[in-house]
């Protein structure tokens, strides 16, 4: 299963997103849950830095783990463009959790100090 953590700010903004493991819905090069994941995922941290310019703190790994974490020091204006395009990743992950939710699970959690 693909584990999915977004960490949100106690105002609600995502902060950082990670996530872990394999869906297993069909063997390796025709899983549709994996590569639907990673094409949402990759793409929204792609325009996230082509259209504002943001360079995340990115860590990712063979084995499947992907972890993003957003600058704290954003000016107000770009902070809502970078929201926006996370939001964006947000909505179809979800979608893509209400079909397949045996392959994918997201979690939110509250960042401890802001």
């Amino acid at each position: 299963m693909i584990g999915i953590t977004i960490t949100r700010t106690e105002s609600g903004a995502v902060q950082s997103f990670e996530m872990s493991g394999h869906a297993l819905f069909a063997d390796r090069g025709k899983d549709i849950v994996c590569a639907g994941v990673s094409a949402v995922s990759v793409g929204a941290i792609n325009a996230v830095h082509e259209l504002t310019g943001v360079t995340p703190d990115l860590e990712h790994r063979a084995d499947g783990l992907l972890r993003c974490v957003l600058p704290e020091d954003l000016s107000s204006d770009t902070q809502e463009k970078v929201q926006l395009l996370l939001e964006g990743m947000i909505v179809s992950l979800r979608s893509i959790e209400e079909t397949y939710g045996e392959h994918i699970k997201i979690t939110f959690k509250k960042q401890e100090v802001e």
